[in-house]
């Protein structure tokens, strides 16, 4: 009888393996296939106005960077970036905070601001601090001030993507900040992180089952035969 059990064991192995627990990457997209870096974007100049996007996760998930596309002045590329995750658009908690260098940014193309004037897009991504965000709540990823290697620049633009995602604005006047939105007109980004608690591709119970029906099968013969 040692020979079945050896075969059940193994063969339990192998399907359990199918089976994803964790998946790495992204945990939340706000990039849409062939639109994504369109002719429109958003500014954030450095001290005059902020961009807040919203973002929910479907499983809970360690949130590890994020990746969003940036507008600069043809030739030159973002330094840095002051970041924020939220519980609300400019209020509510501060659930990580900081300024990330980008100057790993990596350049997608150039798009045209009019008849003399363009643009580079820059793909940037920053480290976050491996923040746990659960599933469910919705969490905003705000952009306040944004350096460039261009002297003469004020600011950059965030690249829209019109993705699920809504969008708020801050804009300062003397001081005061006024808020603007929502808006469906949002960004182009994604978190990045692990997720937790995945729930198994339908192809991975096939898998198992197909496993475990042919090991029965198995079992049965050996112990007929």
């Amino acid at each position: 009888m040692k020979k079945p059990v050896t075969l059940l064991v193994i063969a339990l192995i192998g399907a359990i393996a199918s089976v994803p627990a964790f998946a790495d990457g992204v945990v939340y997209n706000n990039t849409v296939v062939g639109t994504s870096y369109e002719t429109s974007s958003i500014g954030i100049v450095a001290t005059l106005n902020a961009v807040a996007d919203s973002f929910t996760l479907l499983q809970d998930a360690t949130v590890t960077g994020a990746m969003f596309g940036l507008w600069v002045a043809p030739g030159y590329q973002a330094t840095s970036v002051t970041w924020a995750i939220t519980s609300e658009p400019f209020a509510g908690t501060t659930l990580g905070s900081g300024k990330a260098d980008v100057t790993n940014s990596i350049y997608v193309n150039t798009m045209p601001l009019g008849e003399f004037s363009s643009a580079d897009v820059d793909q940037v991504f920053i480290a976050l601090p491996n923040l746990a965000l659960a599933a469910g709540p919705t969490y905003y990823l705000e952009v306040d001030g944004v350096t460039s290697n261009d002297l003469d620049s004020i600011g950059a633009y965030w690249d829209e993507s019109d993705g699920k995602s809504t969008v708020y604005q801050e804009l300062f006047f003397g001081g005061t900040g006024n808020v603007f939105g929502p808006s469906s007109a949002s960004q182009t980004f994604q978190i990045l992180g692990e997720q937790e608690n995945v729930t198994p591709e339908p192809s991975s119970f096939l898998l198992l089952g197909s496993g475990l029906a042919g090991l029965a099968g198995l079992i049965k013969r050996k112990l007929t035969a």
